[in-house]
């Protein structure tokens, strides 16, 4: 009688409890103590302002440094799960422990089990927080800074901003600020060779919501066919234009503030106006999944890497992490850079880091002591 196909489960017994308890712990000794350090220093280079602008104690610890910190944690995940895995691993193929078990008959691949338990536990926690705490928790530090740091008023929006809003049209910004006001706009409409309408208007204002553009006094030229231009000025403009202000920011620091669902759904809209930053939005939105994604590969080689016991122990393991972990961060920026530039496919310059360190990750994983 065949047997059909089943996944047999592990279990969870006490040395895997051990090993958890290990790793996480020491995961979360390592984030812990590079967040104080981290507070602390960005206090001290901060004071003055803080202490400028008035800003309350309650809002520097709840607004500013309670928002800033899962960004950092999410930053560094990959590093501290990465040193968290060489340093007590290595520590136990210092003590022989790994040799005592696998000596009792575990195989390395049960041994991997409660690492990538913890790994998981990880990767959701940094999925979590870059899909949806991160976009929340940037919105109400940026409100912060742009209140409380003099040198950050007006650093999100660009000074000039220039996009196309449908095929044929586009739209230029001068002064867009926080309040919702900029000092000159125009709207323009193309035909395959030149400009054959445009509007002008200063000093207007927008309502985000509605997207309607207001201004006491506008211009509206027209160019006929042999050249000449008409002029019309008008009174109280109040027309409907076809573009979110958060396309007037900063791209890089706007998309940072959108959640998941909002960063697809800008990076559709976006697409089907023909903007030319697409590349970079869709590097986000692959960077957000690759990076979290990243935990169990840097898991796979951590515990490859130091379950060997050598002559240099813990420090030799320790060096040679670091190394491989800061070639995977340098790796991901290069590759993140010719997406962003269209020399690669979006997909594969984000995840192409990934997929070099799985190779890697598997080969120390055949050469790691069974």
């Amino acid at each position: 009688m065949k047997r059909g196909f089943h996944i047999s489960f592990p279990g969870f017994r006490t040395l895997d409890r051990y090993i958890l308890r290990k790793f996480l712990g020491t995961y979360i000794f390592a984030i812990t103590i590079i967040t104080i350090i981290l507070v602390v220093f960005d206090y001290a280079e901060r004071v003055d302002d803080f202490t400028a602008t008035h800003a309350p104690m309650s809002k520097v610890i709840f607004d500013y440094y309670i928002n800033f910190i899962p960004e950092f944690i999410n930053q560094f995940s990959g590093l501290f799960t990465f040193i968290s895995v060489i340093f007590f691993t290595s520590k136990m193929a210092y003590q022989t422990e790994i040799v005592a078990m696998l000596s009792g008959g575990m195989s390395f691949k049960r041994l991997m089990w409660p690492y990538f338990v913890g790994s998981f536990a990880i990767m959701a926690l940094s999925l979590s927080l870059n899909l949806w705490v991160i976009p929340d928790s940037q919105i109400k530090c940026e409100e912060f800074r742009q209140t409380y740091i003099p040198k950050k008023k007006n650093m999100q929006y660009d000074r000039h901003s220039y996009r196309q809003i449908n095929p044929g049209e586009f739209f230029y910004v001068r002064g867009f600020g926080r309040d919702n006001k900029a000092a000159y706009m125009v709207l323009e409409k193309h035909d395959s060779t030149a400009i054959v309408a445009s509007l002008e208007a200063a000093n207007v204002s927008v309502d985000p919501k509605t997207r309607r553009w207001k201004a006491e006094r506008y211009i509206q030229r027209t160019m006929a066919e042999d050249g000449s231009v008409s002029f019309i000025q008008s009174r109280d403009l109040d027309t409907l234009i076809n573009i979110d202000v958060r396309e007037l920011g900063i791209i890089e620091s706007v998309i940072k503030t959108m959640k998941i669902e909002e960063l697809v759904e800008f990076t559709q809209e976006q697409k089907a106006k023909g903007a030319d930053y697409i590349n970079v939005l869709e590097v986000e939105v692959h960077r957000r999944f690759a990076y979290p994604m990243a935990t169990f590969i840097l898991t796979l080689i951590g515990v490859s890497l130091s379950s060997r016991k050598v002559r240099g122990g813990t420090g030799l393991h320790i060096g040679v992490g670091i190394t491989l972990c800061f070639s995977y961060i340098m790796l991901s920026r290069v590759f993140e850079e010719f997406g962003k530039s269209g020399s690669m496919d979006v997909g594969w310059a984000v995840w192409m880091p990934n997929i070099v360190f799985l190779i890697i990750g598997i080969w120390l994983y055949r050469k790691a002591p069974k």
